[in-house]
């Protein structure tokens, strides 16, 4: 039975599979809590050594598989699934049935235990949410998976942290830059931050200089008219701009 609304999930979830628990038909036997899959060191391993994680705000189940294939072709190979994205949870089935390990598929913008319970059924490998929501750790974490959890201040930052997550998104990070960043592990350097807003081909530097472990990229990197226009070559393109500045930041480091 799909669990919906704030129904609790199951704790349980070495017998719970998916088939039961999504709702959706299509919904595979084997993903994370049915068969082997990465531990949470190994997902955060591969996320930070991409560096970029691509935000997917599809408008349509549909463009999801294409617009993949066009990240993964360019190099990036971390793909963060929206809520906001029509049937997002039929969608991270299709991505992990058609990527296989070629790419690690996760979900953003989760905003409650029951969805990011649905969404780690549909196979996500890791989850996000844009808020403090600290409850989601224990359920993450019980299924092999990582998670960010948004903050904005840095007393944000620090509860998020103290709850266990495995990194500290902040956002929008458009309105506070790679200065507030730095300024917030000076004090605070084990904070493992993942900004998502503002971030560009031109602004990779900068943020990785105040070190943060990996960037989120949305429109600047997948935006809502070239995924209706169907322009995969152009997103292969930017995906390639984006891991490149990734690349070139690091050999400067050497």
């Amino acid at each position: 039975m799909a669990i919906t609304g704030n129904q609790t999930p199951s704790k349980d979830r070495k017998n719970d599979c998916p088939n039961a628990r999504l709702g959706v038909e299509t919904a595979p036997v084997f993903w994370n809590v049915c068969g082997v899959t990465s531990s949470i060191q190994e997902t955060r391993d591969r996320i930070e050594r991409t560096g970029i994680i691509a935000v997917i705000r599809a408008p349509d189940r549909e463009s999801v598989l294409p617009l993949g294939r066009a990240l993964i072709a360019g190099g990036v190979d971390i793909l963060e699934v929206t809520m906001t994205t029509p049937d997002a949870l039929e969608a991270i089935v299709d991505a992990r049935r058609e990527f296989g390990g070629e790419a690690v598929v996760g979900v953003g913008t989760i905003l409650n235990p029951a969805t990011a319970d649905r969404a780690l059924a549909a196979g996500a490998q890791f989850v996000v949410t844009p808020v403090l929501k600290t409850d989601l750790v224990e359920l993450c974490h019980g299924a092999g998976n990582p998670v960010m959890i948004g903050a904005y201040t840095p007393t944000e930052a620090q509860m998020a942290h103290e709850a266990g997550a495995d990194y500290v998104k902040i956002f929008p990070a458009d309105t506070l830059g790679p200065g507030y960043i730095k300024s917030i592990r000076a004090p605070m350097p084990h904070l493992k931050i993942v900004p998502t807003g503002g971030v560009s081909v031109e602004t990779v530097p900068a943020f990785l200089d105040a070190g943060c472990r990996a960037l989120g990229a949305g429109s600047s990197l997948v935006s809502t008219r070239l995924i209706s226009e169907g322009r995969w070559d152009t997103i292969t393109a930017n995906a390639r701009d984006f891991i490149a500045a990734v690349q070139n930041w690091r050999q400067s480091q050497n």
